[in-house]
């Protein structure tokens, strides 16, 4: 007797469980020929008029119960291939259906990037209808949700600083993967893989007293040897004091824009594309006047 259901992967069934993401096409029948559930589907076949590809019943959802990439795509990617042979007509995978009709394929699903696998045999009513390939882009995105990107880490000016009014203010930021870059990630779906690297182009910033000062680079960390001159790259000279600010402080703004390369690295053909996001970071930071004794 053939297997009804099988695992490649323990820990994939058991994330199947735990998380109850089992999706729709994993339940005993489809029914109605409904054979993707909430899957992107592929199905390989020797007979052209039994193959195809869909993304059946709720296209791009998220499985019941579960938890997508966090832009709205579907975390599960099945392939499905027919049987030949058939399985004799006394097997349980003909579900009480009769050979001839529909048909009894092996189902392959894959969470998120590969990292858990299903397997399965499954009778459809009616082979997976053909629909749009996976879209690199869609995939760019799900890999830079992945990389967690953060607003600039402001290192000056700090909020318990202590800064004076016509005097030059430098402004720079720390540099990590996931503040400034780069930064680099992949997502996969449908045989296809993306490769995005993200890194800062430059970051903006509102001085709170009416000036924004862009910058093309991180900044340059003010020495003592310095003295009273401007910074080279990145600088600001606040004239008049924060007193009458709220909290007797100017709030500063940082924004950086994050611009992001990807190209398909499997599958897909040769495509690249480009994204552009935007992180903020906030300071507060008191300007005071210089008091001379006499």
């Amino acid at each position: 007797m053939l297997t009804r259901a099988r695992t490649a992967s323990a820990v994939g069934v058991a994330l199947a469980a735990v998380l109850s993401v089992a999706p729709t096409a994993l339940a005993d029948g489809p029914g109605g020929g409904v054979g993707c559930g909430d899957y992107i589907c592929e199905v390989e076949a020797d007979d052209p008029g039994q193959a195809g590809s869909s993304t059946g019943g709720q296209a791009g959802s998220e499985p019941q119960g579960g938890s997508g990439s966090g832009n709205g795509s579907n975390p599960w990617t099945c392939v499905y291939k027919l049987l030949a042979p058939q399985p004799p007509a006394a097997s349980l995978d003909w579900e009480g259906h009769t050979p001839g009709d529909g048909a009894v394929y092996e189902q392959t699903c894959h969470y998120l990037d590969s990292l858990n696998t299903v397997v399965r045999y499954q009778w459809l009513a009616d082979p997976p209808p053909a629909t749009a390939a996976v879209d690199p882009a869609v995939l760019a995105q799900r890999a830079v949700d992945s990389m967690k990107l953060a607003g600039p880490d402001i290192a000056n000016p700090r909020a318990a600083g202590r800064y004076l009014v016509g005097m030059p203010m430098w402004m720079w930021v720390n540099q990590s993967p996931t503040t400034y870059g780069p930064n680099t990630a992949s997502a996969s779906a449908g045989g296809v893989t993306v490769t995005a690297t993200a890194k800062v182009s430059k970051i903006v910033w509102a001085m709170g007293d009416g000036a924004v000062v862009t910058c093309a680079g991180p900044g340059t960390p003010y020495t003592a040897a310095a003295g009273k001159s401007d910074s080279p790259t990145c600088g600001h000279t606040y004239t008049r004091t924060s007193a009458d600010q709220a909290g007797g402080r100017y709030q500063v703004t940082a924004t950086s824009t994050w611009t992001i390369d990807w190209q398909v690295t499997t599958g897909g053909g040769r495509q690249a594309g480009q994204l552009t996001e935007t992180r903020q970071t906030q300071t507060q930071v008191p300007l005071a006047e210089l008091q001379v004794l006499n």
